[in-house]
C-alpha cells in the first residue's frame, strides 16, 4: 500500500503510464537480481539492485518492506554473510544506494575475528524502506543513526550479499554507537528449518541457547580490537520483544516515508530510485586479495550476563 503512496512523490515529473509500470514491477512477486561493478574488496566495488525489467533500483527505497503484523514478518536485505569480515553496507550517499564496502581513512573496512567467531556472528543486513531519523529522539535523548534499520538473521544458512528474503521478527537490541541509536532487529529466515518453532525471544533461548547473550557480547566488543571502548546499550542491554520491535519498525518506516516525500537536504540519504529507466551493465573485475591480517584472531575478555 505504501509503495503506491511513495510513488506519488514523482507524479509531477513522471507520466502516469510510467508510474503504473514501476508500481507493477515493484509489487510483482519475483526474485530481485543484482549488477556488480568493480573489484570486490576495493573502494570501487558496487552491487546494484536490478528490477525484473532490467532497470536499476535502490536497495534502500525500491525493495518493499512488506511488514506483516499478523505473521510478524518483514523483508530483509543481506549485506554481510555470516562468518565473513568485509563490512558491506547499503550506500546512503550514492544514487540508487548500491551495496559498497565501508571505508575508514581511505581503506576498506573488515571487522576483526573475536574468538570464537570468524567475522560477523550472523547474516547481517538491513530492512528496506526504514530510516533511523537523526533529527528525532526516540529513546531518551538518543537520535537515529541516519541508516536503515539493521537486522541480524540467526538461521542456519550462510546467505549471499544482496539477497532479499522474508524473515520472521523475534525481537531487537538497542545499541548505542558513537552516541547514536542503532537498533539491531533479531529475525530468522522464514524458510529456515527452525522458523516454525521460533516465534519469540523465549523460543530463541530454548532452541538456540546462548545465542542472545553471544549476540549482545559480539556487538559490545567488536570494535575493541580497533582500539575503541566497548559499545553500550539502551535499556541496560535488555532485548525488546516482538511487539515492541514491530512498533519500532513501523516508526522507522514512517520516518522513511517522510524522507522520500521531503526535499533533499544536506546529510540525508540519497532518495534516487527506480522510475527513470536507467540501466547499468555489469563490469565485474577480479576480487582483490583479502589482507592476511584479516584472518587473525582477537581475544576479548567475555562479559556474559543474563539480561534479556
Amino acid at each position: 500500500m505504501f509503495l503506491s503512496s511513495a510513488l506519488k512523490v514523482n507524479c509531477r515529473t513522471m507520466p502516469l503510464t510510467r508510474l503504473l509500470e514501476i508500481s507493477s514491477i515493484l509489487n510483482a512477486k519475483r526474485q530481485f537480481s543484482s549488477i556488480q561493478q568493480g573489484n570486490k574488496f576495493t573502494r570501487d566495488y558496487k552491487q546494484y539492485l536490478q528490477l525484473s525489467n532490467g532497470e536499476v533500483g535502490s536497495y534502500f527505497h525500491d525493495v518493499p518492506l512488506k511488514l506483516d503484523r499478523s505473521c510478524k514478518t518483514v523483508n530483509m536485505i543481506v549485506e554481510v554473510p555470516r562468518w565473513s569480515n568485509a563490512k558491506f553496507e547499503i550506500s546512503k550517499e550514492l544514487d540508487y544506494n548500491p551495496i559498497v564496502q565501508d571505508t575508514k581513512k581511505g581503506k576498506v573496512r573488515f571487522v576483526h575475528n573475536i574468538f570464537p567467531y570468524h567475522g560477523y556472528i550472523h547474516n547481517y543486513g538491513a530492512l528496506p524502506q526504514t530510516w533511523e531519523d537523526p533529527n528525532q529522539t526516540s529513546v531518551g535523548s538518543l537520535k537515529g543513526d541516519n541508516d536503515p534499520l539493521d537486522c541480524c538473521e540467526i538461521g542456519s544458512d550462510v546467505l549471499e550479499t544482496g539477497s532479499v528474503l522474508e524473515v520472521k521478527i523475534l525481537g531487537s537490541l538497542a545499541l548505542i554507537d558513537d552516541g547514536e541509536l542503532d537498533w539491531k532487529v533479531i529475525a530468522i529466515n522464514v524458510n529456515d528449518p527452525l522458523a516454525t518453532e521460533i516465534n519469540n525471544l523465549n523460543d530463541v533461548e530454548d532452541k538456540l541457547p546462548g545465542i542472545l547473550n553471544a549476540t549482545r557480547e559480539w556487538f559490545r566488543n567488536y570494535k575493541i580490537p580497533a582500539g575503541k571502548p566497548p559499545n553500550e546499550f539502551a535499556f541496560d542491554g535488555a532485548y525488546k520483544d516482538v511487539h515492541e520491535t514491530i512498533d519500532t519498525i513501523q516508526e522507522c518506516n514512517d520516518a522513511w516515508k517522510s524522507l522520500i516525500s521531503s526535499k533533499q537536504v544536506d546529510g540525508a540519504p540519497s532518495t534516487k530510485r527506480a522510475g527513470e529507466g536507467v540501466k547499468i551493465k555489469p563490469d565485474i573485475k577480479p576480487a582483490q586479495e583479502i589482507p592476511a591480517e584479516v584472518h587473525k584472531w582477537s581475544y576479548v575478555e567475555a562479559r556474559l550476563d543474563n539480561c534479556s
